[in-house]
């Protein structure tokens, strides 16, 4: 929810008139409300101060225009707008862009604000235990999916079921992220400024220091370049995720567990043994993921892998250093039991001065004196200590429990399923490694070395390079164990051989000394998805899969690609596809039975897969989630969802919880049901969306084309990420095109094309509104669809984008795009009701409302920087008109920080 109100109140009566008008009925927080207010006036003077009364009233004439524009009695506000862009100074249309990019991201600080205040205000509200009803709890938490799956189910499957969620998110380092490190970071110190300014008494000294700190940090904001200079490295992608472990995961997610610990058991949580497991698993491609990025090298994985150790054995060494000064409980009371005394003496006797100074510090104070022991021995493990320090994260769980029971045992249960139970929770939840690494790698490099090697020639210096990845995966394994790296993911999948091929490789490199490997089947395109089950078949009779999955427990990991299958036949198509697939690989595994994880290679824009996780969780088809659940978490999405710790245990909350009920009676009769009752709709929309979509893509010219009305060659040239944004040089075929540019460029066009384009033919070609109203209520699969549309399209603004398709000299494909459009919201509106889009969440509709004046401002100014460098002699990137280029870029970054999502 956004506010209108900006850089300062209005002064004129025609200002106040409008905005007012804009405002009415908006129903925001009066608390953010005031936040806006606040940070906008902040930003005001940092304004005034830096560029002086020019500036501000520049950016005060396009901001009022930009709403005016809204306005139905003002209806040459938009052309005004638009000539107001084009009449700056090429150096005041720079300022204008950073001072509206600079809003956003306080904007959206107010709403993350906003956001924890609430969950906050939650969370000090009695919860009671599921065991005398869940009344009062919100529907998607996992107390609340537990109770009603034990309802189903009965205590001892639901129990079951309990014990075996997963939730398994996995960090990309794909380029979608636009904000630098340093706008981050200081956004962040902003976020704490905000909760002082929260706790402060109205008028006191310690508001007015929270004010003149947060005035200090907006113009570090402002002063601080808003482009990246060079792109980051792998490694530099390896530290900014790390980031996200340091200041959220490392210690939010054990109070995730035990808050739901807490809402399952009531009064008993934390005197006893928890029923909560360490459900979370993160994974990791950054450093890992090789498909179509030289810069990722077997060096690189090895890095990635030791930064990743080194920042949680100094967490879990923090930890019990911590835990272990506050366990001051004396013997006489709390006395330990004889494997804690094993302990503490085999310490002293390899550490005897060591051990003489614990023993001073804590005199007869046992149980503080091993944890304090144990955190020594995880700093010389992460020293690389062999003789002092743990060969496995496995010891330091027995150690962990040996006090735990010793603790119990002497009546101090509090303690030891309170501090000493977090500690529990978070090695096995980390380990030693933190993250699971995985490595990605397209599956044509893989026969292309295999070729060399046949050939027994000379190699080249890829395949050397393709070897040399499994000695460090190899090496990883042997200091930090099994789950730290040995997923091996092969992109492009198109036969059993692909898979193969990896083993083969592996034995190339070492041998019989081969690391164990998972090997992960990546299906991406429609053709691809539609042979999975086949393929998969095959692939389970080699003897390395055999041998892998009879040691796991009959296990298979499956990945399908959201992205590429999009680009491939269009969204509506690409829905209904990975649907299909995964109907058919579940019930494959469930005949062959075979407990299989379907990996969902989720972006987060709309294009990507993108979209709230719970929903699409529960849209799933029978037996396809299984109490698991694992997606990829790209770019911005990671920080929005993983950065702020209230919001992250919500997050990981409401997804676990409907990972845990997808697999419920009721749900998968519910989905099974409306995916039989709607099959005929299903495969019109199928034929129907793809016909059109293949029109438009597959027409003459398309490629060069696409790139003329969008900034995609510009986006390239954002130092978003250290990997390529295309597979090849050239632009006249989408094959080398990667989704993310695909997506994130027609989002930056105000068209997010690739979120919709194809569902209006679709659902006009099914015509009977009566029915598809019915399955827009009944079957999950089309209902988050449609939803997921409503919310691309009320970011789309045909005015602006008629101005990018304008730049292409083609009106037959601009026009086959805008009635595309206008078919598409018809039916929407139709379907979810009301006369515009998204009036069925209109806490939602007006969020987009309020946003959407001031990304016209930059919209406005991308396209006039735009017209500049598409009518310059030179081509874009040869120092043709830098000044322009430079505009453009900043309002890339503005209009992504607006929209909340880029690819």
């Amino acid at each position: 929810m956004t506010p209108a109100h900006s850089f300062s109140e209005p002064t004129n009566t025609e200002a106040i008139r409008v905005i007012g008008r804009f405002e009415a009925g908006r129903g925001t927080p009066d608390a953010m409300r005031t936040d806006v207010r606040m940070l906008g006036q902040l930003l005001g003077q940092v304004l005034r101060e830096a560029g002086g009364d020019g500036l501000f009233e520049d950016v005060e004439r396009l901001r009022l225009a930009t709403i005016q524009a809204y306005d139905e009695e003002t209806p040459d506000a938009f052309e005004r707008a638009a000539a107001i862009a084009e009449s700056f100074t090429i150096a005041r249309a720079d300022e204008v862009a950073r001072a509206f990019t600079c809003y956003f991201h306080l904007v959206n600080l107010a709403e993350e604000h906003q956001r924890v205040r609430v969950l906050r205000e939650r969370a000090g509200q009695p919860v009671p235990s599921t065991g005398s009803g869940t009344q009062g709890q919100t529907a998607d938490t996992v107390a609340t999916a537990y109770a009603r799956l034990r309802s189903e189910v009965g205590d001892d499957e639901a129990r079951r079921r309990l014990d075996g969620l997963r939730f398994h998110p996995v960090f990309t380092a794909h380029p979608t992220e636009a904000r630098r490190r340093a706008v981050s970071s200081s956004i962040r110190r902003l976020s704490e400024l905000l909760t002082q300014h929260d706790a402060a008494s109205a008028g006191g000294s310690e508001e007015h220091r929270a004010r003149r700190r947060m005035l200090e940090e907006i113009d570090t904001l402002w002063r601080t370049a808003p482009l990246r200079s060079q792109k980051p490295s792998p490694t530099d992608e390896v530290r900014t995720v790390m980031g996200v472990f340091d200041e959220t995961l490392f210690t939010t997610v054990p109070h995730v567990y035990r808050r739901i610990d807490d809402a399952l058991r009531g009064e008993e949580s934390g005197s006893s043994a928890p029923v909560v497991p360490a459900f979370v698993r993160i994974g990791s491609w950054v450093g890992g993921d090789r498909d179509g990025n030289p810069f990722v090298t077997a060096s690189v994985t090895r890095e990635a892998s030791q930064i990743a150790a080194d920042h949680v054995l100094r967490g879990l060494e923090r930890a019990l250093d911590r835990i272990g000064r506050t366990l001051t409980l004396s013997a006489d009371d709390t006395p330990p039991n004889a494997e804690v005394v094993a302990v503490w003496e085999r310490f002293a006797a390899e550490e005897p001065e060591l051990a003489a100074e614990l023993a001073t510090r804590s005199p007869d104070e046992p149980h503080r004196r091993v944890l304090l022991v144990l955190s020594r021995r995880v700093a010389a493990t992460r020293r690389g200590d062999s003789a002092q320090g743990y060969a496995r994260p496995e010891e330091l769980l027995e150690d962990l429990r040996t006090v735990q029971s010793s603790l119990a045992a002497a009546g101090a249960k509090r303690h030891a399923f309170g501090g000493v139970q977090h500690l529990i929770w978070q090695v096995e939840t980390y380990g030693f490694h933190l993250t699971e690494l995985e490595v990605r790698q397209h599956s044509q490099v893989h026969a292309k070395a295999l070729a060399e090697l046949d050939a027994g020639e000379a190699i080249s210096a890829q395949t050397e390079e393709v070897l040399e990845v499994f000695r460090a995966i190899a090496d990883i394994q042997r200091d930090r164990g099994l789950r730290a790296a040995g997923r091996y993911v092969v992109s492009f999948t198109q036969a059993a051989s692909d898979l193969a091929n990896v083993h083969r490789l592996a034995r190339y490199a070492l041998g019989d000394d081969a690391p164990v490997l998972d090997v992960v089947p990546l299906f991406e395109t429609f053709a691809d998805l539609q042979s999975a089950p086949g393929i998969l078949a095959e692939a389970v009779t080699f003897p390395e899969f055999r041998e892998r999955m009879a040691a796991t427990g009959n296990r298979l990991e499956v990945m399908l690609g959201y992205s590429d299958s999009s680009k491939d036949v269009g969204p509506v198509a690409a829905n209904l596809a990975l649907y299909e697939a995964q109907e058919k690989i579940a019930r494959w595994a469930q005949e062959s039975e075979i407990e299989l994880t379907l990996f969902h290679g989720r972006g987060g824009a709309l294009g990507r897969g993108g979209g709230p996780a719970n929903s699409a969780i529960l849209a799933q088809p029978p037996h396809s989630v299984d109490g698991r659940f694992k997606l990829t978490e790209q770019g911005e999405v990671i920080f929005a969802r993983y950065g702020e710790p209230a919001i992250a245990m919500r997050h990981i909350d409401q997804v676990a919880a409907a990972t845990l009920l997808a697999s419920s009676p009721t749900e998968e009769q519910r989905t099974s049901r409306a995916a039989e009752r709607y099959a005929e709709v299903a495969s019109i929309m199928d034929a129907a969306s793809r016909e059109r979509f293949f029109s438009l893509v597959k027409a003459e010219g398309f490629a060069p084309w696409f790139a003329t009305v969008t900034p995609m060659e510009e986006i390239g040239l954002l130092a978003l990420g250290s990997r390529p944004a295309r597979r090849g040089l050239s632009v006249e075929s989408l094959e080398d095109l990667r989704a993310i540019p695909w997506v994130f460029a027609w989002t930056q066009a105000r068209i997010n094309l690739a979120g919709w384009f194809g569902l209006g033919t679709a659902l006009d070609a099914v015509g009977d509104e009566e029915l598809l109203i019915e399955a827009y209520r009944e079957w999950p699969l089309l209902r988050t669809m449609i939803d997921n549309v409503a919310m691309s399209l009320a970011k789309t603004d045909e005015r602006i984008a008629r101005q990018y398709l304008a730049l292409g000299d083609r009106d037959d494909l601009a026009q086959l795009v805008l009635d595309e459009l206008a078919i598409t919201r018809q039916w929407v509106i139709r379907l979810t009701g009301g006369e515009r889009l998204l009036e069925n969440k209109p806490v939602l509709q007006r969020a987009v409302q309020l946003r959407s004046p001031y990304v016209d401002a930059l919209s406005l100014l991308q396209l006039r920087a735009l017209r500049a460098l598409r009518s310059a002699e030179e081509p874009t990137g040869s120092g043709a008109d830098a000044e322009q280029q430079r505009l453009l870029l900043l309002s890339v970054s503005g209009v992504a920080a607006g929209l909340q999502n880029t690819g």
